[in-house]
């Protein structure tokens, strides 16, 4: 969530399909206003990415075997029946039970349920022994953007990679940083 910018049910909903680990993007599909967008992916992720993609797979040809396979968007289901087949539909972070689709009824694997996210996050951030700050999954997209912003990327840059409509809402983050705008300093400071 962090090295990409991710909301947690963005990162939860991740198939094998949308992680290009050679051009180090993720395609995040239907995100928060029901828009398609790319992001960021870093190379320090994709050996572990690889071992999730695997597992993934293996958890998704043993469901096959068993008639099952990763849940579908309903629409797609209708167009390509027997996509759950296909490795590239299977989720990165899939959930460790089968259950049944809440709208076709079909006996299918959904992905992980944010709470597992939150739950993890809670106990590595006190096994890092930060107990003076909030931290949410939110509170890594909000890191990713403030650091690149302090690292000098242009500000439209990032509200294309976070998703947002508007630079307005991407211009919070600059006064996160202590500084009205990224990487201005008073001419005070330079004397």
């Amino acid at each position: 969530m962090y090295g990409s910018g991710l909301r947690v049910t963005e990162c939860l909903r991740l198939r094998v399909q949308d992680i290009d680990l050679y051009r180090n993007a993720l395609t995040i599909r239907d995100a928060k206003g029901k828009k398609d967008r790319q992001t960021l992916l870093s190379p320090k992720l994709v050996p572990e990415l690889k071992i999730f993609i695997q597992k993934a797979i293996e958890t998704q040809s043993k469901d096959n075997k068993l008639g099952v396979g990763s849940s579908l968007p309903y629409a797609f289901f209708r167009k390509s029946p027997n996509a759950y087949k296909s490795p590239a539909w299977a989720f990165i972070f899939p959930a460790s039970s089968l259950c049944e689709h809440p709208i076709t009824g079909i006996t299918c694997r959904h992905h992980l349920h944010p709470t597992v996210i939150r739950r993890a996050l809670k106990g590595a951030t006190i096994k890092a022994r930060i107990l003076t700050k909030r931290v949410t999954c939110h509170t890594l997209r909000h890191s990713f953007a403030t650091h690149l912003l302090s690292n000098g990327t242009d500000i439209r840059t990032v509200q294309e990679l976070l998703g947002h409509n508007k630079v307005e809402t991407t211009q919070i983050y600059t006064h996160v940083l202590g500084k009205h705008y990224a990487g201005t300093v008073s001419p005070l400071d330079q004397l």
